[in-house]
């Protein structure tokens, strides 16, 4: 088994972008979902699933200046905190986000359609809905597509990782759940399956909706009313993982 893609998105419910190699902190993926769009008003940070959108924009951030591309327009500025923090409710655990001063909020809230700020996590991994590191394999995606009649871009899946796992069966990552993962110079202990939503049937690009994807998986993958796809998992040894690297499991 190998690394065949590597992603993430520095803005919560943002694009999905690839990436050559990946530093994993001990809190896990560094530059994964740092920053998120917040309601202030009810002190919600937007989901992808109710602000499709969110997926059409992209977001960098090197040499200290963060650059989003918001609805076609690129807008690169040193981001600063304001000094207020929102505590809010993220899957019922409470979380801390800091306002972030700038022009991107005032354009967020055009393209959304709602009073918006920017804010980024003061903790690490704070707006993940599981673990911090999200797996796939070729071998689902395969079956997927043979059940879809129809290719399926690695990115609906938003997963840290898209491991290569040749002929093996579909969903092999299963069996894995309880052993440890070594990947390039980093360990992962594997959690629990993915519950899977209407996101992926959400263009990577555009965030336009059009495919019946959650419900063809969900013909084959239902668990207990969750349609599972993938597996999280949690740090145990950081270290840097590259496209290429060699995945070994745990006897």
């Amino acid at each position: 088994m190998r690394i065949r893609d590597i992603g993430v998105s520095l803005l919560k419910g943002g694009r999905h972008q690839p990436r050559e190699n990946l530093l994993l902190a001990a809190d896990g993926p560094v530059g994964d979902r740092d920053f998120a769009i917040v309601d202030r008003h009810t002190g919600t940070v937007l989901k992808t699933v109710e602000y499709p959108l969110l997926v059409s924009c992209e977001a960098n951030w090197a040499g200290g200046v963060l650059s989003m591309k918001i609805d076609g327009r690129r807008i690169a500025e040193k981001p600063t905190v304001t000094g207020e923090v929102l505590e809010l409710d993220y899957w019922g655990r409470t979380t801390s986000m800091q306002v972030v001063d700038g022009p991107w909020a005032q354009q967020f809230s055009r393209l959304l359609g709602r009073n918006v700020v920017l804010t980024r996590s003061a903790v690490a991994g704070a707006v993940v809905y599981g673990d911090s590191v999200a797996i796939s394999t070729t071998s689902s995606l395969a079956r997927l597509a043979r059940e879809s009649g129809m290719a399926v871009d690695t990115r609906r899946f938003r997963a840290t990782f898209t491991i290569d796992t040749g002929d093996a069966d579909a969903h092999v990552e299963d069996s894995w759940v309880g052993r440890e993962l070594e990947l390039g110079g980093a360990r992962l202990l594997v959690n629990d399956g993915i519950p899977r939503c209407a996101v992926i049937d959400v263009d990577p690009d555009t965030g336009a909706r059009g495919t019946s994807l959650l419900k063809t998986l969900a013909g084959y993958r239902l668990r207990s009313n969750d349609i599972m796809f993938g597996v999280y998992a949690e740090v145990v040894s950081p270290g840097t993982v590259s496209v290429g690297d060699d995945v070994r499991l745990s006897v």
